[in-house]
């Protein structure tokens, strides 16, 4: 069995001096006030539009807890940090709501850039992108629901064009590739075009990983039915697991237009689905590389105890654990120092430019039950061991 333990504070914090971790505790604190988490990201907006001086406290807080830098090359220290420590970095584009094409180029070659990051540099062992940052949101939805005119499926043409020319990029320069997953109702295109990336390029090894939100009902059929389908037509997958990110638009859009929910009931029953499709993947091993994208301490364990009853090492590379840039470093860290396979998410992109994703980090911390506590009581521990809690 295996024996990890996630309490170590002294290991998860190694890399923080005394004013990172008080900035980090301050900052945990401030997502419990909804206010702060509602308007806040809005007004930080509109206050860098109006050219207001708060550039430097943005990037000195919440930028610097979330996000490697403003580009690659700015990420470069936190990447080294954290691959000094036996984690390695996903340089994440995280530059959102530019709907033009000729900003899905740009955003191919971005992407693109950071494939060529991850070839030269052992510490960026993925590269990832959103289907989303390089085709418009509603042209996934109307081909997910089979009613594209003839001028949008030239359009969608072009997207796959660019997610051809992104997967075959990664492919030849020997680079893992994440997908990432969005909403519902445009899921289903990306799940088609991402099983024909697989279906090309995951003959021999596992270069293109999905992503499952296992918070989702109809994921474990999902899983089951890919599964036959690689073994019939003789191919590898690649998944990431994840609980999922939009839960409440999920839920909204649901009431709102009358279907039933698609997601999970509750918190209990999305753990129970979750650690169920990685049991999946575990048992599938043999043509399935997971990803384990996730911040729960249980189902972290249970990939350790799984790898430790079956004899695999805990090094294989068909196993990494993956958890977001300023969070759950008690995981990520803990699981390095046992040997385990580890990368963090590494947002990057212009201030301006990532506020929705930093805003979507403020609310998953404020929403999801216990994580702010979790990080909170972390820190204050590692504070008081190092005789620093009540230190100005």
């Amino acid at each position: 069995m295996s024996n990890i333990s996630f309490d170590n504070t002294e290991v998860a914090f190694k890399h923080k001096s005394n004013a990172e971790l008080k900035r980090a505790k301050w900052l945990f604190s401030m997502f419990n006030h909804r206010w702060a988490v509602k308007y806040g990201p809005p007004l930080t907006s509109l206050a860098l539009k109006l050219r207001l001086p708060i550039k430097g406290m943005v990037r000195s807080t919440i930028f610097d807890q979330f996000c490697g830098g403003e580009n690659i090359q700015e990420c470069g220290d936190a990447a080294d940090m954290l691959h000094k420590r036996g984690v390695g970095s996903i340089l994440d584009y995280s530059v959102e709501g530019v709907e033009e094409e000729s900003t899905f180029d740009q955003n191919v070659e971005e992407i693109k850039q950071t494939i060529y990051a991850a070839k030269t540099e052992d510490k960026y062992p993925f590269a990832v992108f959103k289907c989303t940052g390089i085709g418009r949101f509603d042209i996934f939805h109307k081909a997910s629901e089979g009613r594209l005119n003839e001028a949008e499926r030239e359009e969608f043409d072009r997207i796959v064009k660019r997610v051809e020319d992104i997967c075959q990029t990664a492919v030849d320069q020997g680079v893992r590739l994440l997908i990432d997953a969005e909403e519902t109702w445009i899921q289903d295109s990306i799940d088609d075009l991402v099983l024909m990336m697989m279906q090309k390029h995951n003959t021999s090894a596992v270069w293109v990983y999905n992503t499952l939100q296992m918070y989702r009902t109809d994921r474990l059929a999902y899983l089951d039915n890919t599964i036959d389908l690689a073994r019939k037509a003789g191919f590898k997958m690649g998944y990431k697991l994840v609980r999922g990110a939009y839960m409440e638009k999920e839920r909204e859009r649901a009431l709102d237009n009358d279907y039933d929910s698609p997601i999970q009931p509750d918190k209990p029953a999305t753990d129970e689905n979750f650690d169920a499709g990685l049991r999946m993947c575990f048992e599938h091993r043999d043509i399935i590389a997971t990803c384990l994208g996730t911040h729960n301490e249980n189902s972290s364990r249970l990939l350790t105890e799984l790898m430790s009853e079956e004899n695999v090492p805990s090094n294989d590379p068909h196993f990494w654990f993956a958890q977001l840039f300023g969070m759950s470093d008690n995981i990520s860290f803990n699981l390095a120092q046992a040997g385990y396979n580890v990368a963090k998410y590494l947002p990057y992109g212009p201030i301006q430019a990532v506020l929705p994703y930093l805003g979507r980090r403020a609310e998953e911390n404020s929403s999801v039950s216990g994580q702010v506590g979790r990080e909170m009581s972390l820190i204050i521990e590692e504070l008081k061991r190092r005789k620093v809690w009540n230190s100005n």
